[in-house]
């Protein structure tokens, strides 16, 4: 990607801020809305950008627009293939099991480099995660929600061509997270990447007494 290029830039901001709108982008950039449409329509014909119209109550809609597949394929992963290509080789060659064993000590050794301080409070605990994730790849941040809760979105996924061959994967990222915050919260995944989602986002919620 060439990141003196508007229509790069857009799309970088699209990957990293989840869905916009038109005039989310305009403002991004320092353009008018109406040359703003002009970058978004051209990406849609070029099948990097969707959009879906949101209802918000008494009005027009909001337009929103997202990466497609495509789009998020501008951004690719370092020695994708070959993950994905030695996933299915321990696949042929040691099975099922033998898959599950990998996943299984990928995931212990996940569990104790994100364990963190006992004594740690949730927000700080969050704040760690969100600075692991994003130091091996996941464009990750956090959000505070108004009821409390808090988020962990992660806009990139550098296991995602792993993940598309064993399932496997996504699920252990839940489990580790849940392991993470133990009974401190509780972690459930509000949109994942895999299924058909802009990027994967979990919800992290405060247990009474956690």
């Amino acid at each position: 990607m060439d990141p003196r290029s508007t229509s790069d830039r857009v799309l970088l901001q699209l990957k990293s801020r989840g869905p916009q709108t038109a005039k989310d982008v305009a403002a991004a950039f320092a353009m008018s809305v109406m040359g703003a449409h002009k970058v978004l329509g051209a990406l849609a014909s070029a099948g990097l950008v969707r959009f879906e119209d949101m209802a918000t109550g008494r009005g027009r809609p909001r337009r929103l627009f997202s990466l497609t597949e495509k789009g998020h394929g501008r951004f690719p992963d370092r020695h994708a293939e070959l993950n994905a290509e030695l996933i299915s080789m321990i696949r042929a060659t040691f099975g099922e099991e033998g898959l599950a064993r990998l996943i299984a000590e990928r995931e212990a050794r996940q569990k104790a480099r994100y364990a963190g301080k006992s004594d740690a409070s949730l927000d700080e605990k969050v704040a760690a995660l969100v600075a692991a994730r994003t130091a091996e790849g996941y464009m990750a941040h956090g959000r505070t929600l108004e009821d409390g809760a808090m988020q962990l979105i992660e806009d990139h996924c550098p296991i995602c061509a792993a993940a598309d061959v064993y399932g496997g994967f996504c699920r252990s990222e839940l489990a580790i997270f849940r392991a993470v915050f133990g009974s401190m919260a509780e972690v459930t995944r509000e949109e994942h990447l895999m299924s058909g989602g802009c990027r994967c986002i979990y919800r992290i919620t405060p247990r009474r007494g956690g």
